[in-house]
């Protein structure tokens, strides 16, 4: 099942992204129909248990899906990434009314999910959460702001994280499922970025926004922790992402200077040339064998938090090099928007900052060497 779902992703990819992701950039467009023949083709399933009808693909599998589509579009791919982790937390966490109110036209894509953690004033700071939940009679009435959200330009199912008790930190955490037309939901316009606008990446205001006990995904209590549940996965993730837009980056460049005449002879004939591009294929290779290790920990539910910290880290930082690399021994050619290098480029930068900033997996990996050096 994963083959054939693998050949369909990378189907899809030929077809629809590799033509289309540069238009929908210079666009600022977020292709929603793109986004729907993707479920059509089953890649909203792969976050389902079989039993609601999921592919149920393992995490290792779904990586090298999900890396077909990364190669031509990181922003398209990770969003369809954010919308598959709300249909799998609801299918976890959710009662059996949320999960047949909700997961069938998220199956679809009839309608777009987003997970709203992050807040102006919070960034990388989870646990302290600003927007605030209280009781008012039967209801719960919600107020603040969430900002740097994946999918915010469409989205219609929201996760909510809120603070029920001030001081109690990521102990009152709860999250609820809010739908985006509900009356003091204000979506802001989406943001204009260095890149990666098929993400469609903005903010909500929540103002006396009302929701009754069965919006309840997460209790308090639970809400964080459900929040960090899946976060070595989703490290795992930007770094097996950032391999594919590396790849994407050397096979364009191999392709140019194999033919691209200097000189008398091709650039691919300059040891200079050379050099630099062994250097990128040593650093893919390498990022590719720390993602692959995360991910193995994480499939085999062994610890996985140090290992998807360098991962994503690595992943991240060679990528963002390794494709300023690719565009130089192509010449100016490598900055004209003929090319993807440009894009992903932007794309790599933006990987550093999704799912916990470079200096975020350095205090991880830091706490965890002076742990070991302390016992």
């Amino acid at each position: 099942m994963s083959e054939e779902l693998r050949n369909r992703a990378a189907a899809f990819a030929a077809e629809i992204l590799a033509p289309n992701a540069g238009q929908w950039e210079r666009r600022r467009e977020v292709p929603l129909a793109a986004f729907r023949r993707a479920a059509a083709i089953g890649l909203t399933e792969m976050a389902l248990p079989a039993r609601l009808g999921g592919s149920e693909i393992g995490f290792r599998d779904s990586l090298a899906v999900l890396a077909e589509l990364a190669y031509f579009c990181l922003p398209f791919t990770f969003g369809l990434v954010v919308h598959n982790n709300l249909m799998r937390a609801i299918a976890r966490f959710g009662s059996a009314r949320q999960i047949e109110r909700y997961l069938p036209r998220l199956r679809r894509y009839e309608q777009v999910g987003a997970f709203l953690l992050t807040e102006p004033g919070g960034g990388s700071d989870a646990a302290n959460i600003a927007t605030t939940v209280r009781h008012d009679g039967a209801d719960w009435v919600i107020d603040g702001a969430k900002a740097w959200i994946s999918n915010a330009a469409n989205a219609h199912v929201l996760s909510v994280y809120a603070q029920t008790q001030h001081g109690a930190g990521a102990r009152g955490i709860a999250c609820f499922l809010v739908e985006a037309d509900q009356p003091g939901v204000i979506r802001e316009p989406p943001y204009e970025v260095m890149g990666g606008h098929a993400l469609g990446t903005g903010g909500f205001q929540l103002q006396g926004v009302r929701v009754t006990d069965e919006a309840v995904l997460l209790a308090p209590g639970d809400g964080f922790k459900g929040a960090m549940a899946g976060i070595d996965n989703a490290r795992a993730t930007v770094a097996a992402l950032c391999c594919a837009l590396l790849r994407c980056g050397l096979d364009t460049a191999l392709a140019y200077v194999s033919r691209r005449q200097a000189f008398g002879q091709t650039i691919a004939d300059f040891q200079g040339v050379q050099w630099m591009l062994a250097d990128v294929a040593t650093e893919l290779e390498a990022a590719r064998l720390l993602a692959d290790r995360a991910a193995e920990l994480i499939e085999t539910g062994a610890p996985a938090t140090l290992a998807a910290a360098h991962a994503k880290k690595f992943a991240t930082r060679v990528a963002l090099k390794g494709l300023a690399d690719c565009m130089q021994v192509m010449g100016a050619a490598g900055f004209r928007h003929d090319w993807p290098l440009a894009r992903h480029l932007a794309s790599a930068k933006m990987a550093q900052y999704l799912d916990g900033a470079t200096e975020i997996q350095n205090v991880v990996i830091a706490r965890a060497l002076l742990r070991a050096h302390r016992r």
